[in-house]
């Protein structure tokens, strides 16, 4: 290894951890050669060294899973390659229930595990105690095995990475610190370091539990904190069987991993303790923490439960090391909002070793390509504002994200720290009528409301919550008569400047060039096709366009739209979302509502749908747009924030005999599924193209500006399409679809529910999916088939519709 650290690099890799190896790695298998990869001390040293090497493949998703698959497959690879040892072996993992929610909860995973093409079993008690001989399984529901999971020296697996790297051409400086980044007109253009500074085009902080401070030397926000994590290692048990599977006692809290004799025991304390949230040492290398027995205690008690030979074997040491986790407890991927060409591979949660062989992959192919090549906005970091990475936030949430990481993650579950950060106008007239809220990107929303004497607290379960029924009260409220709700969390955006229409007529797949008071939807499109948004644009004035899309598409859109500002045009995108309160006037009675409160004609003559006004309602004046969200006539009324509470208190006074109704975020989801709008992010995704989205219509061909991705448009629509998306109403009225669930067609699985809701107007559960096939997906080969949506191993026959179930033509939005 060279002793003397070049002036200049293309690339600068931040951080020898298992990431920052796997980062560097893939990088030189893409042929980039000229990259350096700088370690603070040793490789390893940080986190990776002492982590349990465990290796599950189901993670949180399909692309996540398929990521980990990577990851095993590139390890059982590397020792051949390389030379380098890496103690990979695929031993399993067997993943136990206590509880029938917890089992509920093993057979969906299990539904969804085979579905994303993972091996996997379903055992009884006594076929776990057949696999695992020490257990007791008496209070045991049963199982779930995946024989294709293992385990791995994460230490070795790290050098047979690096080796492979050097082999590439990458160039690793061992004990160089960081100091600085250098920064010229918003771009990283290289680092200062203990051994010299470095020019060059991109840094890639794969820092570890120091990704947060090394952040903030560039200004980006990487919102983790690093968090005590124990696991205790056992003398040899002789009855031990060697190559015995991985163990995931969820209900206990616990895991447990066979090694060379031994038994290791960790698992995810009530209590985290965040560790180094001021300042992680910077001389901290193969160090660990002091153990601490009371701390680990409940999660001891309860191995020795599970595996009563514990109660007489010794303990050799309680390790005790830092891991970092994230506020919601998915890892940090991409290319920060705030600084160009500034790239992060960290946060994993205490899954590191799984996740990076495939994450290191992933951003290696974003950083080549200049996008993403695989749906990652849940780990995107870009998904994260600046109060996430605030001292107090992380404090209480990241305790949070560890306490649940074991837990039974239901339908619709809220996190109960680090709320109330966001809070629209009217979230305390809305406090007062009992809402109950939810959270999202920080935004307090009311997702549903309790009637009086009933407390507005959720009862989480698999089937019908304690708020199924007074959220089908607020769907048919604005079905039948008139809703309200509070949409101020939405993303506005106001984009002017002399060249404004020019950028969004490259951006945008509509013609934005219309008279003023026109309100288009439209997409943004890659240059593959796939949707990167989708949204309405207002055109306020020949050069000011109002941008209005969902609250959590926020940094993915933001920083979509700067990667194309062309440098020479006068182009601004102002954020007016906290200025700008909204109100949804929804149902068949909101012209009769509306025309109570204001002066304005609100007829289809002076209002045509999709067009926009201001008007005076109650005592202020507004920005209504007739535009819906849930396949009913209706209004969005945009308010200045002090104007909020009053047009709300006269909407509610002026519609009582009208049976105005408080509307939450549960019955607006499964009033916009039942008439069939899709969701950014589940139902549409950048690898999703508008004909394949069923949504062709939002597509001007002939536009004389031609957008982004056209040509991909134009050549699919001309080759045909092997996945197109429908709608499923399970023809069963009595279970709920959620997403995920299996679908089947002629006994073979096709694809996956993206969202669904249950829809109180059909009386059935409805839901989005894609169906693909090898050859085209015609309208002719989606009605031939039968098909059944897998619910928990039980499969539902379900009608399929390329139309929405209610409303299929869309009359009701223009009476």
């Amino acid at each position: 290894m060279s002793k003397v650290i070049p002036d200049k690099a293309q690339i600068v890799i931040v951080g020898g951890g298992i990431a920052g190896c796997s980062v560097a790695y893939h990088l030189a298998q893409l042929n980039l050669s000229d990259i350096i990869l700088l370690e603070r001390k040793t490789l390893t040293s940080g986190t990776t060294w002492h982590s349990a090497g465990l290796l599950a493949q189901l993670r949180a998703n399909r692309t996540q899973t398929q990521l980990a698959r990577y990851s095993l497959e590139l390890y059982e690879r590397l020792e051949a390659e390389t030379g380098q040892g890496t103690g990979m072996r695929r031993n399993g993992t067997l993943m136990l229930a206590r509880r029938s929610a917890r089992w509920t909860e093993l057979k969906r995973r299990y539904c969804v595990s085979r579905s994303y093409g993972l091996e996997s079993h379903l055992l009884s008690p006594g076929e776990v105690g057949d696999l695992w001989e020490l257990l007791e399984i008496g209070d045991l529901k049963g199982g779930l095995y995946i024989p294709g999971d293992g385990q791995i020296d994460p230490t070795g697996v790290t050098l047979a990475l690096a080796k492979g790297a050097r082999r590439g051409g990458v160039q690793i400086f061992e004990n160089n610190a960081v100091t600085g980044i250098r920064l010229e007109k918003g771009r990283a253009v290289g680092v200062e370091t203990t051994g010299g500074n470095i020019s060059c085009e991109l840094v890639v902080n794969c820092a570890g539990i120091w990704a947060r401070e090394f952040g903030r030397m560039a200004g980006t926000t990487i919102p983790l904190l690093a968090v005590e994590h124990m696991y205790m290692i056992t003398e040899p048990m002789p009855d031990l069987r060697p190559g015995i599977p991985s163990l995931r006692d969820y209900d206990g809290l616990t895991y447990f991993k066979e090694d060379a004799g031994k038994l290791i025991v960790g698992g995810t304390e009530r209590e985290a303790r965040p560790w180094g949230v001021d300042k992680i040492p910077h001389d901290f290398e193969f160090t660990l923490l002091d153990e601490d027995w009371e701390q680990f205690e409940e999660l001891a008690a309860s191995a020795r439960h599970r595996v009563p030979q514990l109660n007489d074997i010794g303990i050799r040491r309680l390790l005790n090391g830092p891991e970092s986790f994230t506020p919601d407890g998915q890892y940090i991927l991409g290319k920060c909002l705030e600084v160009d060409n500034i790239y992060v591979c960290a946060g994993f949660n205490s899954s590191g070793i799984t996740a990076s062989g495939g994450a290191g992959r992933a951003l290696a192919e974003w950083i080549v390509e200049g996008v993403p090549t695989m749906d990652l906005m849940d780990v995107d970091v870009r998904r994260f504002r600046d109060f996430h990475g605030t001292k107090k936030y992380l404090q209480d949430r990241t305790r949070e994200t560890v306490s649940t990481a074991f837990t039974i993650h239901w339908p619709f579950q809220q996190p109960e720290t680090a709320r109330g950060l966001r809070l629209s106008a009217l979230h305390g007239v809305l406090s007062e009528r009992n809402a109950c809220f939810g959270e999202m990107a920080g935004w307090e929303r009311p997702n549903w409301f309790a009637p009086d004497g009933i407390r507005p607290q959720y009862e989480y379960s698999f089937g019908r919550q304690n708020w199924f029924q007074y959220s089908a009260d607020e769907h048919r409220a604005v079905r039948e008569r008139v809703g309200l709700a509070d949409i101020s969390s939405f993303t506005k955006f106001r984009v002017l400047g002399k060249d404004a229409l020019t950028f969004l007529q490259l951006l945008c797949t509509k013609d934005i060039d219309c008279p003023r008071g026109s309100v288009v939807y439209t997409l943004m499109l890659n240059q593959k096709g796939g949707i990167e948004c989708d949204l309405t644009v207002t055109r306020i004035a020949e050069q000011n366009f109002l941008l209005f899309f969902g609250a959590g598409a926020y940094g993915h859109v933001l920083g979509w739209m700067r990667s194309h500002i062309n440098p020479d045009w006068d182009v601004s995108i102002c954020d007016f979302t906290s200025s700008e309160g909204g109100i949804a006037v929804m149902g068949p009675e909101s012209r009769n509502l509306l025309s109570r409160l204001s002066s304005a004609d609100f007829s289809n003559e002076a209002f045509p749908f999709l067009t926009a006004q201001e008007i005076d309602i109650s005592c202020a004046t507004c920005r209504a747009s007739r535009v819906s969200m849930t396949g009913e006539l209706g209004w969005e009324l945009n308010i200045s924030t002090e104007f909020m509470p009053i047009v709300y208190a006269d909407l509610l006074k002026a519609g009582g005999d009208l049976g105005v109704q408080d509307v939450g975020y549960h019955a607006l989801d499964s009033l916009r599924i039942e008439r069939g709008y899709r969701h950014f992010g589940h139902d549409i995704t950048a690898f999703d193209t508008p004909l394949e989205a069923g949504l062709g219509f939002t597509v001007d061909l002939k536009k004389t500006v031609p957008f982004i991705g056209c040509d991909t448009v134009i050549k699919q629509k001309e080759e045909g399409l092997e996945r197109r998306i429908v709608m499923f109403t399970l023809q069963d009225a009595e279970p709920l679809l959620y997403h995920h669930e299996p679908v089947w067609r002629d006994n073979k699985r096709v694809g996956e529910i993206t969202s669904a809701a249950y829809g109180h107007t059909v009386g059935r559960a409805v839901g989005f999916g894609y169906v693909q096939s090898a050859g085209e997906v015609t309208d002719d080969f989606i009605k031939s088939g039968e098909y059944e949506i897998e619910i928990a191993t039980r499969r539902v026959p379900a009608d399929v519709s390329l139309l929405p179930p209610y409303d299929p033509g869309g009359l009701r939005v223009r009476i």
